[in-house]
């Protein structure tokens, strides 16, 4: 009789709980973010993707399009289900080399020099989709997208200026852009 009453109370308990955790809790979560944070909760959709995961703007071939700009490099090619940071130290010998290398591709692809290519540009976010570059980068972009593109360097770099978002809670983070954001309001001008 008393295994009886403690399988009933665990029962009820495991009901109790079923309802508390499975169903009320993810529906107050729901709510609360369909109000707080709309736009993230539903994806952050646009006609071109979501502007809460990085994505290459390259041709059929894997290179980079002069007239976009573009993202950081994605240890897991932009690849959803492949994120991920590839786990070298900055002292690794693949590292230092995929670093150098990356930095003479950019500076060659943008126009600068190579001590003048922006961090961000040589190494991935730990996810591999991080959707921003920092401000800096953004601005070594310019140039090139402005000439690809046959736009006044002054109105792409506007462009660059209303799209750099600042610090989160302005405290945490560092300002950054994001590179969908900014392709999508160049591709209206």
């Amino acid at each position: 009789m008393a295994s009886l009453r403690q399988y009933g109370a665990a029962l009820r308990a495991l009901l109790l709980f079923t309802v508390v955790l499975g169903l009320a809790y993810p529906l107050v979560m729901t709510g609360v973010s369909q109000v707080a944070f709309h736009h993230q909760a539903n994806g952050s959709m646009t006609a071109h993707g979501s502007t809460l995961l990085g994505q290459s703007f390259t041709d059929a071939d894997g290179n980079p399009l002069r007239q976009w700009f573009q993202p950081r490099p994605s240890a897991g090619g932009y690849d959803p289900l492949a994120s991920g940071a590839s786990n070298l130290g900055p002292n690794a010998e693949d590292q230092v080399k995929a670093v150098e290398e990356r930095r003479a591709q950019v500076a060659e692809f943008d126009g600068v020099a190579p001590a003048d290519v922006a961090p961000d540009a040589l190494t991935a976010s730990g996810s591999g989709l991080d959707p921003h570059i920092s401000p800096e980068y953004a601005r070594e972009q310019v140039a090139r997208v402005a000439d690809a593109r046959g736009l006044p360097v002054d109105e792409v770099r506007k462009l660059v200026d209303e799209h750099t978002q600042g610090r989160i809670l302005g405290f945490l983070g560092e300002d950054r852009v994001n590179v969908l954001a900014l392709n999508t309001a160049l591709a209206g001008l």
